[in-house]
C-alpha cells in the first residue's frame, strides 16, 4: 500500500492546532478542579441540614404557624438554635458535638406543646392556637428548648428529668426567650424541679464559674452523677442550692 505524504506547512499546522487544543483541554480541566476544591473548602465539615414542615395546615393551630410564623422562618430558628447550642456547650467543632446530619420539625395535630425524638422536633399546632400574646415569640423560646435536647448529653439515660429540661429552658434563658411567666431568681422548690425553676439555678452556678453549665454536659456525655457539681463547683448541689435561695431570699 502506498504511503501519502503531505505537505510540511500541513502537518506543521495540525501539530499546532493539536498542541492549543490540549493546552485549551488542560486549562478548562484546571478551572473545573480549583472550582471543586474552593466548593469543598466552603462547605463546612459536619454541615447539619435543617428542615420544617407543616402536617398540620388544614387546622386552626396550622393555619396561624403558616400565617405568623412560617416553615422558612422555623427553618432558620433551627439553625441559630443550634449555633446559641454549640456556643453555650463551647463546641465550636463538630467533632465536639453529638453526631447530627439533620434537625428537623414537624408541626402535628398533637396534644401538649411539643416533644424531641432523636433528631426530629414535634410541635403542637393546637398549642400554637391557643397561645395568647406573640406568637411568634413563644415557638421560638419552644424551638430553641426542644433543639437543646437534640445536641445535649443526656448522661447515657441517667440523668433525672428535671436537669435534662432545665438545661433546655438554659439555653433558652441565655438567647432571650425566658417568656414573663416564668420563675423568677431564687423562686422553686427543689434544684431539679426542672425547666424554668432548674434554669435559673444552672444560671447561677454558671455566674459561680463562667461555663459550668458546658463542663456539665460534657461530663454528661458518659454517665451522670449529683457529684458533677461538686468536681466543678467545689460545692455538692444540696449546698449549692441553700446558696441560692439564700441569695436571693427564696
Amino acid at each position: 500500500m502506498a504511503l501519502h505524504s503531505f505537505p510540511s506547512c500541513c502537518t506543521d499546522h495540525s501539530l499546532s492546532q493539536l498542541s492549543s487544543d490540549c493546552d485549551e483541554m488542560t486549562m478548562r480541566h484546571a478551572v473545573v478542579v480549583a472550582l471543586v476544591l474552593l466548593a469543598v473548602a466552603a462547605a463546612p465539615a459536619g454541615a447539619v441540614t435543617f428542615s420544617a414542615k407543616n402536617a398540620a395546615s388544614s387546622t386552626a393551630g396550622g393555619k396561624r404557624f403558616d400565617r405568623e410564623v412560617g416553615t422558612a422562618y422555623a427553618r432558620k430558628v433551627l439553625s441559630d438554635a443550634s449555633s446559641s447550642c454549640w456556643k453555650v456547650f463551647k463546641q465550636p467543632s463538630s467533632g465536639s458535638r453529638k453526631p447530627v446530619a439533620a434537625v428537623t420539625l414537624a408541626v402535628e395535630d398533637i396534644g401538649g406543646v411539643a416533644f424531641t425524638s432523636g433528631d426530629g422536633i414535634h410541635l403542637s399546632a393546637k398549642y400554637v392556637g391557643g397561645i395568647t400574646g406573640d406568637v411568634k415569640k413563644e415557638v421560638t423560646g419552644v424551638l430553641y428548648h426542644e433543639t437543646t435536647h437534640v445536641w445535649q448529653w443526656n448522661g447515657q439515660g441517667q440523668a433525672n428529668g428535671g436537669l435534662i429540661e432545665g438545661i433546655a429552658d438554659y439555653v433558652r434563658l441565655k438567647a432571650g426567650y425566658a417568656p414573663g411567666h416564668w420563675v423568677k431568681p431564687g423562686q422553686g422548690d427543689r434544684w431539679d424541679q426542672g425547666y424554668d425553676v432548674t434554669a435559673r439555678f444552672l444560671d447561677y452556678c454558671d455566674s459561680l464559674k463562667p461555663g459550668f453549665v458546658a463542663l456539665l454536659n460534657a461530663k454528661m456525655k458518659g454517665g451522670y452523677s449529683d457529684a458533677f457539681f461538686a468536681q466543678i463547683l467545689g460545692k455538692n448541689v444540696q449546698q449549692l442550692w441553700k446558696d441560692y435561695k439564700k441569695k436571693y431570699g427564696g
